[in-house]
């Protein structure tokens, strides 16, 4: 898989900047970060019910 770059990044900025409007963007990351943190809370939930999953030595 090709690494991205700073000018590659910019393009993507550039897309996402054109497709979704300067105003909708704060919304479009807060509704991002809202998903990030709930999938992180899941998966610390869900580690913690598994005690095989917190030890990999334990076989």
């Amino acid at each position: 898989m090709p690494d991205l770059g700073v000018p590659e990044l910019l393009i993507i900025l550039l897309v996402v900047l054109l497709f979704f409007g300067g105003a909708k963007l704060p919304k479009l990351a807060r509704s991002l970060g809202e998903a990030q943190r709930e999938f992180r809370k899941g998966h610390d939930e869900d580690s913690k019910d598994d005690p095989k999953a917190e030890d990999p030595k334990a076989s």
